[in-house]
């Protein structure tokens, strides 16, 4: 069985890849509408390491993974609020399924769109508004050393 690291870093390739190329309009547009800040970064930071933990540690996890690459975001909130175990982590960091669910692709995917020119972006299906994208190269540092670390990867130097 793979490590908690592998584990989490298969979890969070895979969930942004599904969102990249199979993202329906609707989810690329809340995607992009979604309003990343500091405080609600650092809130779906604190909350991504324990969702990742509580995910693989389920006797389910790829098949999950696997249902969750083609679902829409509408499809994994419902999930997500079906889930008491996922609640209470979400709750516990200030978050609704919704804001983690739509968040963290719209973090990730700003962090992403730092280094790539907007055509580019969009060839690859990366949703990030100019605004996410100016504020995750302004804490670039610190938004990918705390996203690295959630995700349980080597923190990249």
């Amino acid at each position: 069985m793979p490590s908690f690291r592998a584990r989490a870093a298969i979890v969070a390739a895979l969930f942004l890849a599904s969102l990249a190329r199979s993202s329906s309009l609707d989810d690329q547009k809340e995607i992009l509408n979604y309003k990343l800040s500091t405080p609600v970064a650092n809130k779906l930071l604190a909350a991504l390491p324990e969702m990742n933990r509580y995910l693989v540690s389920l006797p389910n996890w790829q098949a999950r993974i696997a249902r969750s690459m083609n679902q829409s975001l509408g499809e994994i909130t419902r999930d997500t609020e079906q889930d008491p175990k996922a609640l209470v982590i979400l709750k516990k960091n200030g978050l609704t399924a919704r804001e983690y669910v739509v968040g963290i692709p719209a973090l990730r995917m700003a962090l992403m769109a730092v280094s790539l020119q907007p055509a580019d972006a969009k060839k690859l299906g990366i949703s990030a508004s100019p605004e996410n994208v100016a504020f995750a190269k302004a804490n670039s540092k610190e938004l990918k050393s705390k996203l690295d670390a959630a995700d349980g990867l080597l923190v990249r130097r």
